[in-house]
C-alpha cells in the first residue's frame, strides 16, 4: 500500500518556489517569426484591454516604425519619457530604467527585447533591464523575433543570408511566464510588406528582395512554431512535475520519474571559427531534451601558444555558453580525447557535441580517406558516448571592445604569439660550445660518446627553453657532429653509410626528448597553477578562521584576492543600518554606485559582466548563507583572467569564504552582545533585589521612627533621634557604595580612575580607617599589628581608607572579634591584612574565593545582615586601579583573612618628598 502523505521536503521546496515566484514580476513575450507579423500591435491591443479593466498600464518604450495602425493604439496609455544620452556628438533616446523602477506600474510595456542599449547605460542589453524590472516585482510585456534567439542565430543566418547581431539568450524565453505567438501566413506578410505596413517603400523593396522571400518566411515560421511548441511543452512538463509532487510518494512519484532523462550534454569548444555554432547547437539540443549541459575547452601545449585574438575568441565562446546556461570549464592536457572523455564521465554526460573537422585540401585530398583523429580517439576511449558533429557555419563569436581586450599599441590580432628568440640563441650557443668542447676530445673519445654529449646538450636546452629551441639544438648538433667529427671531417660527405642511421637516430632522439621535456614543462605549469589556486584558498580559509573582527576579515580578504589576481582589491562591508560602507578615498576607477547596485541586487557588475561592462572594476556581492554581507571590488592586473572559468570560479570561491567569515564574525558579535545584555539584566535584577531589601528596610525604619516621634514622650525623643541617625548612616553608606561602584566601573570600562597618589603614612591611614568605621564596629575590639619601620607608600589615601573601612565592616557583619589589622613591607610590595575570629569563609566558596569580590555577591545568600554585596567589589576595583591584588582565605586558627597587596617603590628623600 502506497503512502499517500506528501513529501515534506518537496512541500518546503514548492513553498519557497511559490514565494520567490510571487515576489518576482511576470514576463509576457509576444513572439513572432519576423518583423511585421503584428507583435507590437497585439501587445498594445492587450494593453488597451487591461487599461479598460482598471489596471495601471505604462508604456516604457514602444517602436511603431511609422505604422499608423500601431500608433493609434497608444491613445490613452501613459507613456514614460525616454532618457537622453550623449554619444559621439549625437543624442540618443533610451528606455529610462530608473524612472520605471520608481514609477513601478502594474504592467510595463518594453518593446524590442533584443535591443542593444547605448554606451553609458547600466546594462548592455535591454533584456537585462527587463530582468531587473522583474526582480523589482513589475510585470513586463515585450516582443521578440525568432532570429534574435541566440541558439537560432546561426541557423536563421544560414537560411536568410542575413546575420543578426542583437541576440537574446534562450533562457529569457524559457523562463517567460507567458509566450504569445503572433503568426501570419507568408503570403499575408508579403502583402503587408507591399502595402507599406512593415517598412517604408524603399526599405520594403530591399527587404522583399533579401530577407522577406517566401522560402525564408516559411522556414522562419516553422522555427517559430516549433520554438513556441517547445515552450508549451515545458509548461506541460512543469505542470506534470508539480502535480506529481503534490500527489505525494505514490503514483505521482512514478509519473515524475517518467520525465527524467538519463544523461547530459558536453559541448567541445575548439579553437576554430565555428566553435560558437557548436555551442548554439548544444544549447538547442539540451533545451529540446530538457537536460543539463556543459561546455569544455581543452588547452594543449600547442594551443597555449595561440595568438591573443584567437584566445579572445575562445573566451568569447565560453562566455556565450555561460549565457546560454552551460557550466563551463577549461581543461589542460596534451591529449584532447582523454580530457574530454574523462570530463564526460565525471559529469555523467551521454552526448558529446563537437564541430566538424576542417575539409582536407591540397595533396592530402588524394590520400586514402581515414576517420578523423579526435572522433576516433573519443570512440576508442568512451565507446558508450554518443558523438554528434555540428556543421560548419561562417560566423565567429568575438569579445566586445571592453577594458578586457582594449587594443594596445604593441598588439596585432593577425600575429602569432611572440617567438622567444633568446631560447634559440642559447640553443645555437650550446651547440657551438659542445663542438668546441668535443673537438680536442675527438682523439680521445669514441664517436658514440661524443654523440651522447650532443644528446645531453639537447636535453639541457629542452629542459630550460622548451620544444622549439630543443629541435633547433638537435638539428645543429647533428650537423656539427657530421661536419666536425665524422670522417671525412670538415665535410658533410659521409664515408660510411652506417652514420646516416646514426644521424637519423640522433635527430629522432633529440626531437623526442625535446617533445617529452616540453610536455613535462607544460604539465608542471598546469600543476603549479592549480597548486597556486588551492594554496591561496587554503591560506585565506586558515587565516579567516582565526579572525574575530570585521576589519580583520576585510584586511585578510582584500590581501588574498589581491595576491592571487594582482591589481587592487577592496572588501566593502555594511554598517549597522545595513548600508554599504564606501571608502573615504576611493581608488581610481572605482564607482560607488556600481558597488551599491551589486550589493542591493546581489549580482556581479562591472568588468567581465553583462552589467556596466565598460567599468574598469569588477564587483562581486559577498553572498553568505543568510544574506549579502558586502561587496568585493577588484581591478585585476590581468583583466582577461576574469573570463577564464577556473579563475572566475576561484574569485567566486574567495568571495564566498570572505562572506561566510563576515557572517560568522557578525554572529560572534551578536552572541557577545547577547552575553553582555544577559549580564546587564542579571546585574539589574540583582541590584533591584538588593535595593528592594536593603534600601527599603532603613527607609521603613526611618518612616516608623519619624511617625513615632508624634506619640513618644519627650524623654524618649533622644533615643528615637539616635535611631534615626543610625538608619540614615546605614542608608548613606549603601548609596555611597552604589555610587562608588558606578564610578569605578566606568573607569575600568574605558575611562580613567582619577587616583590622587601621594606619599602616605600607612599607620595614619589604618588609624583613620578604624575611626571612620567606629559606627559599624560598635563595641568590637580592633587590634593592629603594624611593622615598626613601615616606609612611606604612594597611593590614594581616601580610596585605600575606603578599602580598609569596607573590610572592617565586612568582618563586623560576618566575623567575630577581635578584628586584627596588619601591615608589613616586603620587597616591592606593601601587604595589608584584615582578619576576624569568626566561622571563616562559607564552605560553598572554598576554592572559589574570588567570587566573593563579584558585584552583588554576599557571604550568605539569605541573611538578615544588611548590605547589597558591593563592599568587597569596591575593594577589588580600588586595589586593581592601584595595580595591586586582593585575596581571601581562612586563617589557620579560625576566622577569615583578607590580604591586600599593593606595589610600592622606594620613597624619595625628605627634601624631594616636601617638593
Amino acid at each position: 500500500m502506497h503512502d499517500a502523505r506528501p513529501d515534506p521536503d518537496a512541500l518546503i521546496a514548492q513553498l519557497r518556489n511559490d514565494e520567490a515566484r510571487a515576489l518576482r514580476g511576470k514576463l509576457r513575450i509576444y513572439f513572432g517569426a519576423s518583423a511585421g507579423v503584428g507583435k507590437t500591435w497585439a501587445m498594445l491591443s492587450a494593453a488597451q484591454r487591461e487599461r479598460a479593466a482598471g489596471r495601471d498600464v505604462l508604456i516604457g518604450v514602444v517602436e511603431t516604425h511609422g505604422r499608423s495602425e500601431t500608433a493609434a493604439l497608444l491613445a490613452g496609455l501613459d507613456t514614460l519619457p525616454l532618457r537622453e544620452l550623449a554619444y559621439r556628438g549625437r543624442t540618443l533616446a533610451e528606455f529610462d530604467l530608473d524612472a520605471a523602477l520608481a514609477r513601478k506600474p502594474a504592467v510595463l510595456l518594453v518593446d524590442e527585447l533584443a535591443h542593444t542599449n547605448a554606451p553609458g547605460s547600466r546594462h548592455a542589453k535591454r533584456w537585462q533591464d527587463v530582468q531587473e524590472l522583474l526582480t523589482a516585482g513589475i510585470e513586463v510585456w515585450s516582443a521578440l523575433n525568432v532570429q534574435h534567439l541566440e541558439s537560432l542565430n546561426g541557423t536563421v543566418g544560414a537560411i536568410t543570408g542575413v546575420r543578426v547581431h542583437e541576440t537574446v539568450p534562450d533562457t529569457v524565453l524559457d523562463e517567460a511566464d507567458e509566450v504569445v505567438l503572433v503568426d501570419v501566413t507568408p503570403d499575408e506578410l508579403t502583402a503587408r510588406l507591399a502595402a507599406g505596413k512593415v517598412y517604408l517603400p524603399q526599405q520594403a523593396e530591399r527587404a522583399a528582395q533579401n530577407f522577406f522571400r517566401k522560402g525564408n518566411l516559411i522556414a522562419l515560421r516553422e522555427i517559430a512554431l516549433r520554438r513556441t511548441a517547445e515552450h508549451v511543452e515545458d509548461d506541460v512538463r512543469g505542470w506534470r512535475v508539480e502535480q506529481s509532487g503534490a500527489a505525494g510518494n505514490g503514483q505521482g512519484g512514478a509519473s515524475l520519474q517518467a520525465w527524467n532523462t538519463s544523461g547530459a550534454i558536453l559541448a567541445c569548444v575548439g579553437p576554430h571559427e565555428g566553435a560558437a555554432q557548436t555551442v548554439r547547437t548544444a544549447a538547442r539540443l539540451a533545451g529540446q531534451l530538457n537536460v543539463r549541459w556543459h561546455a569544455a575547452y581543452v588547452e594543449t601545449p600547442r594551443l597555449q601558444r595561440l595568438a591573443a585574438a584567437e584566445r579572445d575568441r575562445i573566451l568569447a565562446v565560453l562566455k556565450l555558453a555561460e549565457e546560454l546556461g552551460a557550466a563551463t570549464a577549461v581543461l589542460t592536457g596534451s591529449d584532447v580525447a582523454e580530457q574530454l572523455s574523462e570530463q564526460a564521465r565525471r559529469l555523467n554526460c551521454a552526448t558529446l557535441v563537437m564541430g566538424r573537422s576542417e575539409p582536407v585540401g591540397g595533396w592530402r585530398r588524394w590520400w586514402p580517406a581515414t576517420p578523423a583523429s579526435l572522433p576516433r580517439a573519443l570512440a576508442q576511449r568512451a565507446p558508450a558516448l554518443d558523438i554528434l558533429e555540428v556543421g560548419r557555419a561562417d560566423s565567429a563569436r568575438r569579445l566586445a571592445r571592453t577594458p578586457l581586450n582594449t587594443p594596445r599599441a604593441d598588439d596585432d590580432d593577425h600575429e602569432k604569439a611572440p617567438i622567444h628568440w633568446p631560447g634559440y640563441a642559447w640553443a645555437t650557443a650550446t651547440s657551438v660550445a659542445l663542438t668546441l668542447l668535443c673537438t680536442p676530445l675527438a682523439s680521445v673519445l669514441e664517436l658514440s660518446n661524443i654523440v651522447m654529449l650532443f644528446l645531453l646538450g639537447v636535453v639541457g636546452v629542452a629542459m630550460r627553453f622548451g620544444r622549439g629551441p630543443s629541435a633547433l639544438a638537435a638539428l645543429l648538433n647533428v650537423a656539427a657532429f657530421d661536419y666536425f667529427f665524422v670522417p671525412p671531417r670538415l665535410s658533410f660527405a659521409v664515408s660510411d653509410v652506417q652514420y646516416v642511421l646514426t644521424f637519423a637516430i640522433m635527430l629522432g632522439v633529440g626531437l623526442l626528448v625535446g617533445q617529452l621535456t616540453a610536455g613535462l614543462r607544460f604539465a608542471a605549469g598546469v600543476s603549479t597553477s592549480r597548486e597556486r589556486r588551492a594554496r591561496s584558498l587554503f591560506e585565506l580559509t586558515r587565516e579567516l578562521s582565526a579572525a574575530l573582527e570585521s576589519r580583520q576579515v576585510v584586511t585578510l580578504g582584500a590581501a588574498a584576492v589581491q595576491g592571487h589576481f594582482g591589481g587592487h582589491a577592496l572588501v566593502l562591508v555594511t554598517d549597522a543600518a545595513d548600508q554599504l560602507v564606501l571608502p573615504t578615498e576611493p581608488p581610481e576607477g572605482f564607482d560607488a554606485q556600481v558597488a551599491d547596485w551589486a550589493f542591493r541586487h546581489g549580482q556581479p557588475a562591472g568588468l567581465a559582466t553583462a552589467t556596466l561592462a565598460a567599468q574598469p572594476w569588477h564587483y562581486v556581492p559577498l553572498k553568505a548563507p543568510m544574506r549579502v554581507r558586502g561587496v568585493l571590488a577588484l581591478s585585476p592586473s590581468q583583466p582577461r583572467w576574469l573570463l577564464i572559468p577556473e579563475q572566475a570560479q576561484q574569485l567566486d570561491t574567495l568571495a564566498r569564504q570572505i562572506a561566510i567569515a563576515l557572517e560568522r564574525v557578525h554572529y560572534v558579535e551578536v552572541a557577545q552582545q547577547a552575553v553582555v545584555e544577559m549580564e546587564s539584566e542579571r546585574l539589574r535584577n540583582a541590584l533591584l533585589g538588593a535595593i528592594s531589601h536593603d534600601v527599603r528596610t532603613p527607609l521603613t525604619a526611618l518612616i516608623a521612627l519619624a511617625e513615632s516621634l508624634q506619640t513618644l514622650p519627650p524623654e524618649e525623643h533622644g533615643n528615637a533621634a539616635r535611631a534615626i541617625v543610625a538608619q540614615a548612616h546605614e542608608l548613606h553608606a549603601l548609596v555611597n557604595n552604589l555610587l562608588d561602584m558606578a564610578r569605578l566601573e566606568s573607569g575600568i570600562a574605558g575611562g580613567a580612575v582619577n587616583l590622587r597618589r601621594d606619599w602616605q603614612s600607612v599607620e595614619e591611614v589604618v588609624g583613620s580607617s578604624i575611626r571612620a568605621a567606629h559606627t559599624s564596629l560598635g563595641d568590637a575590639v580592633v587590634q593592629t599589628t603594624l611593622d615598626a619601620d613601615l616606609p612611606l607608600v604612594e597611593f590614594d589615601a581616601v580610596l585605600i581608607e575606603r578599602v580598609l573601612v569596607n573590610l572592617l565592616e565586612n568582618a563586623t557583619k560576618y566575623g567575630a572579634p577581635p578584628i586584627v589589622v596588619g601591615a608589613r613591607a616586603e620587597p616591592g610590595t606593601l601587604v595589608l591584612t584584615v582578619r576576624d575570629h569568626g566561622p571563616g569563609l562559607p564552605a560553598a566558596l572554598l576554592g572559589h574565593e574570588q567570587k566573593l569580590f563579584d558585584k552583588f555577591t554576599r557571604g550568605e545568600a539569605e541573611s538578615a545582615t544588611p548590605g547589597v554585596g558591593l563592599g568587597l567589589a569596591i575593594c577589588r576595583a580600588v586595589v586593581s586601579a592601584h595595580g595591586g591584588e586582593i585575596t581571601a582565605a581562612n586563617a589557620r586558627d579560625g576566622g577569615a583573612e583578607f590580604t591586600v597587596t599593593l606595589p610600592r617603590r622606594e620613597p624619595p628623600e625628605p627634601a624631594e618628598a616636601q617638593l
